[in-house]
């Protein structure tokens, strides 16, 4: 499982647009370094982001490797209605990873 952190308002206006910011621990290799040995490090990277709000799609990434080391992506999305927001990234060896926050619309 890896980490991130998910930072979402508490309290947003109904149907304005808020912020959601999202930071993903992962070390995203992009295949061209060598480790100690000079063996090549294989490609692993965070290749698939989406974002839920309540179960309805508000966003999707398809990263690569052009992106550094712990991804930050900071995005808007708008509410109807208190809830929750829910993303879920995974990378080339199938880890996966999931944060949530709640939110109420003021």
């Amino acid at each position: 499982m890896m980490l991130g952190r998910l930072q979402v308002p508490a309290s947003v206006r109904k149907g304005e647009a808020f912020e959601i910011k999202v930071l993903v621990q992962h070390p995203m290799e992009t295949g061209f370094r060598r480790d100690m040995d000079g063996r090549s490090i294989p490609v692993n990277v965070v290749n698939r982001m989406v974002c839920r709000i309540d179960g309805r799609e508000v966003f999707s990434a398809e990263l690569g490797s052009g992106i550094a080391a712990n991804p930050y992506l900071a995005f808007f999305a708008a509410a109807q209605q208190s809830g929750e927001v829910v993303v879920e990234w995974s990378d080339d060896r199938g880890e996966r990873g999931r944060e949530s926050a709640a939110f109420s619309v003021a």
